[in-house]
């Protein structure tokens, strides 16, 4: 619950049976997650659908820098296991349907050790060149043969279990596929380097945190680099519980009543009731096409405006939504129904931020503006939800000891 001011308990309800339940509190932080699942191929565990940010960009709060989203170079083919830094970095090597070793032509000093932005360009460019895999045209091959069994199983026994298990290869005999999927979020809820939540960039809101990937505190930028993401899995949840415990003694208990859930009771309804002609699945199909398609690693003016016309037809048609299940008892059909709104709504902070941001910086890729533009875009990006439209603001970034420079391979 919030009044524009301070946050003051969660409405939910109980799977098990729908009973709504209010927790009244002095203090709501906010751990839900990423956001990748918006993308058809990603990395993602299924809860990561992004409730959170929706929930709160729903209450007025503004989302950040939420164009910037990492795709992983090296994900399973077709099922987006992840195939973990760990590969490339014990001495895997990418190649083409060609037989090419095409890291070369994109960064020959780094080759496979780029940054993850990089491969993920250059394994994009050879698919969409029509040098994918034989075997699967939207993947290209990572070889780690010429590694041995011995260090294949002592360095990366897991890697090697997963491939067995969900592409049936054996990396010690031949080269696994891999493709460049979603998988991290840069972006997400605004918050200070304790974790109050922003209500604009320059002011908090009393007793509403949030930690982990579902908070921007901005530590990676534009484009994580690899492992930092423990800052946010393993630091920042105890540090905004300590910020926490250090601010009730000042926070005051705002008290809650049933009116207060009026909101969640009437959507759980609306959804139960609604008895339209639309499939969530289908809607929930098509979003993943699009931002894979026009949203993804890759990305230029007319597609971006294309995906922002057609994420407004789907939540049109979202409304009009009928779910089968119509009981009470463990409704997981509803569930997905609620994460489905949740996507569809940041999945426009996504398309929008891209659209504003006339630049290439980290892992936001425009191929209409290749290059970094400092003078313009350097600045992070607020993002609020009005009805059916994204408004974009932006605020300054924060430069201290190192000076943005050019990255050149």
């Amino acid at each position: 619950m919030y009044d524009g001011d301070k946050a003051y308990g969660v409405a939910a309800y109980n799977l098990r049976d729908m009973t709504p339940a209010i927790f009244n509190a002095k203090a709501v932080m906010f751990a839900t997650g990423r956001y990748a699942r918006t993308f058809k191929i990603n990395s993602n565990a299924h809860a990561n659908t992004g409730d959170g940010l929706s929930i709160l960009a729903r209450r007025g709060i503004p989302l950040e820098d939420m164009e910037f989203v990492q795709f992983h170079p090296t994900g399973l083919a077709k099922s987006g296991i992840l195939m973990s830094e760990a590969a490339r970095g014990e001495g895997g090597r990418l190649y083409n349907s060609a037989g090419e070793r095409f890291m070369e032509k994109y960064a020959p000093e780094k080759m496979e050790l780029a940054p993850r932005d990089v491969v993920s360009r250059a394994i994009m460019k050879e698919i969409l060149d029509g040098k994918g895999a034989k075997e699967e045209p939207f993947a290209v091959y990572l070889d780690l043969t010429h590694l041995g069994e011995k260090k294949i199983n002592e360095r990366l026994p897991e890697l090697r279990d997963l491939a067995l298990t969900f592409l049936g290869r054996d990396m010690v005999k031949e080269p696994i596929l891999i493709s460049p999927i979603a998988h991290y979020s840069m972006g997400g809820i605004p918050v200070d380097i304790n974790g109050h939540v922003k209500k604009s960039p320059k002011e908090l809101t009393e007793g509403l945190y949030a930690a982990g990937e579902c908070a921007c505190v901005s530590i990676h930028g534009a484009n994580r680099l690899g492992a930092n993401s423990l800052l946010e899995a393993l630091f920042f949840g105890r540090w905004v519980g300590q910020t926490i415990l250090k601010d009730l003694e000042t926070l005051n208990l705002k008290e809650a009543s049933t009116k207060d859930a009026s909101g969640m009771l009437e959507e759980l309804n609306t959804l139960l009731n609604s008895d339209g002609n639309e499939k969530l699945f289908f809607i929930r199909e098509e979003l993943q096409e699009i931002m894979t398609k026009n949203v993804g690693v890759f990305r230029e003016e007319n597609r971006l405006l294309e995906a922002k016309k057609m994420i407004k037809e789907l939540r049109a048609r979202y409304k009009n939504i009928k779910l089968e299940d119509k009981e009470k008892i463990f409704n997981t059909e509803l569930q997905e129904a609620l994460e489905l709104g949740h996507m569809l709504d940041y999945s426009m902070f996504i398309v929008e931020g891209a659209i504003k941001r006339k630049e290439s910086r980290g892992a936001h890729y425009r191929e209409d503006y290749p290059k970094r533009d400092d003078k313009n875009f350097l600045k992070h990006t607020f993002g609020y939800l009005r009805d059916d439209d994204i408004k974009i603001e932006y605020a300054d970034v924060k430069i201290t000891k190192y000076q943005p420079q050019e990255r050149k391979y």
